[in-house]
Formats: structure tokens, C-alpha cells, sequence
């Protein structure tokens, strides 16, 4: 009787949410190799073609400037990611976007990037984000092109649902037996069979081979649709740590940096390429100019958000008014600050990028052998 409840609810919320879950799958198999991607498909844009004898970048404030000028009068840069490799292009965000609007195209006001050489002030190219490939892919992962307001529930709630299927698709796997014929059925294809057989099979057997990989894709993914669980699971988990670490750094007495330049951002970007010349990556989110910091966030590597730190300088006085470094985090926190690296698969590089991809094209086939086992059921009670 239990299984008969857990096969019908099991049946009906993926006839309910199989479509969003065969999107999401695909969507997240395109992405997990994006960062790999743009460098292969726009090299022009991100890899400087003729290298220079120049030690050092230009100011920042003067970079900023000429991305500035190369954008219509009413966008404005937000966002800088810059990487202190010699061969890179520095990026320069641009976008505004209305939360409440339907649909993809009327949620971002504008989005583009602009791509500059930061030894010679050229600016490399120009993208309009709002139809770049991977960005489409993500905002139809993250929103189903439907908008933030409209879509983001959608995929949350389709999300949550998918973990009851995952859930529950292991109870209806688990064999009554555990041994012969009953047990290899359940952990192995047989080709030499209907393909009626063979599709059933295939549902549950991948079913089971990628159900824990493919909990935590789904888990990490209710963590960016629903904050109250990221919230809640952070501190539940941090009630188990010490915060030594932390303590130890705020005793730390606060620095200050040297004044090169007229310009606060000027001079504390130049302190971070200087302390961490071998950063994979920084970013820096513009703020107003009454703001009292300027905010650094530095990658160690590239492509792992999880590994980082942030510099906080006041203005002012031109000291480091506080660092913030995932060495030093709290159990629940250090795994929320690993919740991209682990949805993306960047956990261990690219071999768990391959893996990750390969658990999305799993979780992407199920909805659609579900679809026919249903199908198959149905019209043979018909």
C-alpha cells in the first residue's frame, strides 16, 4: 500500500514538473562548461591578441572611464572583473533590471559587457548580454525566460518537487531482494530486451546510479531559489563551529595602504594586485560615491568562488577596514560559500565539471523515460 501512494504521487509531480526539469537539466549541462566555453568561442573578447611590454595595468578610474564612454548615456558600469594574468581583458558590467517585469526581454533594462585592455585603455569588443548565448542559457535556468518575478518561483518550486522525485524513486527502486536476479535487474541494463523493458530500465537504473549526485545538484539548487533555507541550514550548522578563526582575524590591527593615486579605488586595487598578483580572478562592485568603502572580492582560482577574499577599505583613511577570507568561516557558512562551486560542478575542476554535466544529461533523460513509461501504462489500460 505505501509504495502504491509513493508510485502515484511519484508519477503525478513529474507529469507536473517533468518539463521544467528536462529545461533546467539541459540548460545546466550548457552551462557547467561556460567559463571553458567563452574563452574557446570569444577569444577575441577575453584573451589579449597582441601582448605588450607593460608591468603594470592603468588606473582603474581611467579604464573606467573609457568603458564608460563606449556606453549609451543612461547605462552605467556596476560591476569590474578583472584578472591579473598578463593575456586577459578586463570586463566591465553594465546592466539594470526591473523585477517585476514578464519575460526575459523586459526583465533586463539593458546588459552589456565591456571588454578593455588594461595596459593600453583599447576597448576589444562590446556584448550585448542580453543575447549572448550562455547568458540565455542561464536566465532560462534560473527563470525560464519568464522574468525573475514569474519564473524564479517556478523553477524553485519545480526544483523542491524534483527532490521529492529523487526521493521517492529510490523507495520504488529498492528491490525486494537483494540478491540474484531481482538485485541485477535493478543496478543493470539489459540491451537483449523490448524497448518497453529496456526504457523502464533505463529510468531506474540511471534513476539510482545518479540519485546522490544528482540530490546535491538539486539541494544547492533550492539554496539559490529559496535564501530562508540557505539562512537556516547556515545557522543550524554554525552553532557546531568555533569561531576562533574569525576572532583571530578581527583582532588583527587594521592596515593601511599607500596613496599613489587621487582615486580610493585606484589605490586599493592596486594593493590587491600587488598582495595577490596570482588571484585567478577579482571583482568590484561599484558603489555610490558617498559610499564609505570600496569592496574587493579576490578568487584564488578562477573558476571557484568557494576559495576567496574580501577586502573591505575605507575611503578615508585608506586603511583595510576589514578582511573577510573562506579559510576562516564557520562550518555553515563555508558550505554556503561553496554552494556555486558544488551546483557547477568547479568543485575539483574539470573533472567534476565532466561529472556534473554528465548527472544533468541523467537528470534530463528521466522526465523524458518517465514520459513513456506513463504513456506506455496508459494507453494499455486504454
Amino acid at each position: 500500500m505505501f509504495k502504491k501512494v509513493v508510485l502515484w504521487l511519484h508519477k503525478w509531480l513529474g507529469i507536473i514538473t517533468g518539463i521544467v526539469v528536462f529545461i533546467l537539466s539541459v540548460t545546466g549541462c550548457f552551462y557547467t562548461f561556460h567559463d571553458n566555453l567563452k574563452l574557446l568561442v570569444y577569444p577575441q573578447k577575453y584573451i589579449i591578441q597582441q601582448q605588450i611590454d607593460q608591468a603594470s595595468p592603468l588606473p582603474l578610474s581611467e579604464l573606467l572611464h573609457i568603458a564608460q564612454g563606449a556606453l549609451e548615456q543612461e547605462e552605467r558600469v556596476s560591476r569590474v572583473d578583472l584578472y591579473p594574468a598578463p593575456d586577459r581583458t578586463w570586463v566591465f558590467r553594465a546592466q539594470e533590471t526591473d523585477e517585476s517585469a514578464f519575460g526575459y526581454w523586459n526583465y533586463y533594462v539593458y546588459y552589456k559587457r565591456i571588454f578593455v585592455n588594461p595596459y593600453t585603455g583599447e576597448v576589444a569588443a562590446i556584448e550585448n548580454s542580453k543575447t549572448e548565448f550562455f547568458q540565455l542559457m542561464l536566465q532560462m535556468h534560473l527563470h525560464l525566460l519568464l522574468g525573475k518575478k514569474y519564473g524564479h518561483p517556478v523553477v524553485g518550486y519545480s526544483t523542491a518537487i524534483f527532490v521529492l522525485l529523487l526521493l521517492s524513486g529510490i523507495i520504488l527502486w529498492w528491490p525486494k531482494k537483494w540478491k540474484g536476479k531481482t538485485l541485477k535487474r535493478a543496478i543493470w541494463l539489459k540491451t537483449k530486451v523490448k524497448w518497453k523493458r529496456f526504457n523502464y530500465d533505463l529510468h531506474n537504473v540511471l534513476g539510482f546510479y545518479s540519485f546522490l549526485l544528482a540530490l546535491i545538484l538539486a539541494i544547492t539548487g533550492l539554496v539559490f531559489s529559496f535564501p530562508e533555507f540557505k539562512k537556516g541550514y547556515t545557522s543550524f550548522l554554525n552553532n557546531f563551529s568555533t569561531n576562533d578563526h574569525a576572532q583571530i582575524a578581527q583582532l588583527k590591527p587594521l592596515a593601511s595602504i599607500d596613496s599613489m593615486y587621487t582615486d580610493p579605488l585606484d589605490n586599493a586595487l592596486h594593493y590587491a594586485l600587488a598582495k595577490h598578483s596570482h588571484a585567478g580572478m577579482m571583482s568590484i562592485r561599484l558603489r555610490s560615491i558617498e559610499a564609505p568603502t570600496v569592496d574587493i572580492q579576490i578568487r584564488h582560482l578562477e573558476q571557484r568562488s568557494g576559495l576567496f577574499e574580501w577586502y573591505y577599505f575605507n575611503k578615508k583613511d585608506l586603511r583595510i577596514k576589514e578582511i573577510k577570507s573562506s579559510k576562516s568561516l564557520a562550518a555553515g557558512d563555508k558550505i554556503a560559500s561553496l554552494n556555486y562551486d558544488l551546483h557547477t560542478g568547479n568543485i575539483r575542476g574539470m573533472s567534476t565539471k565532466i561529472l556534473a554535466f554528465f548527472i544533468s544529461l541523467i537528470c534530463a533523460s528521466l522526465p523524458v523515460t518517465g514520459y513513456i513509461i506513463w504513456w506506455n501504462k496508459s494507453r494499455k489500460i486504454s
